[in-house]
């Protein structure tokens, strides 16, 4: 489980909001460590978003392989801000709960050609 803890953030996708308000995300995320498949996580997320940020959260059905299943909380918060027409910065926090529980980050540049 932890490394499927560790893997979460790195497959999160950033969410780039067009309407404001409230939505529902549903979102599975598998781990895998060169070819072997070490589990799933599914957020089942209720959200509200602006014109350029978003925070949602909800509970996450934790599928590791070969262990039995789990239900903890998981949620996410966003957003991006264009520096320009063509460039612009995203970051994002999530965290789950567990026995000890797991943060991500992630910041990038998105530039639109």
């Amino acid at each position: 489980m932890k490394k499927i803890i560790a893997l979460l953030p790195a497959t999160l996708l950033a969410a780039n909001p067009v309407l404001a308000g409230p939505y529902a995300n549903v979102e599975t995320n598998s781990g895998f460590v060169g070819s072997d498949y070490t589990g799933s996580v599914t957020d089942v997320h209720v959200g509200y978003e602006g014109a350029n940020w978003y925070v949602q959260g909800g509970p996450a059905l934790l599928a590791p392989d070969d262990a039995d299943g789990d239900v903890e909380l998981s949620g996410k918060a966003g957003g991006s801000y264009g520096i320009n027409d063509a460039l612009s910065v995203y970051g994002e926090f999530s965290f789950l709960t567990g026995d000890t529980n797991g943060y991500g980050t992630k910041a990038g540049l998105k530039y639109n050609f």
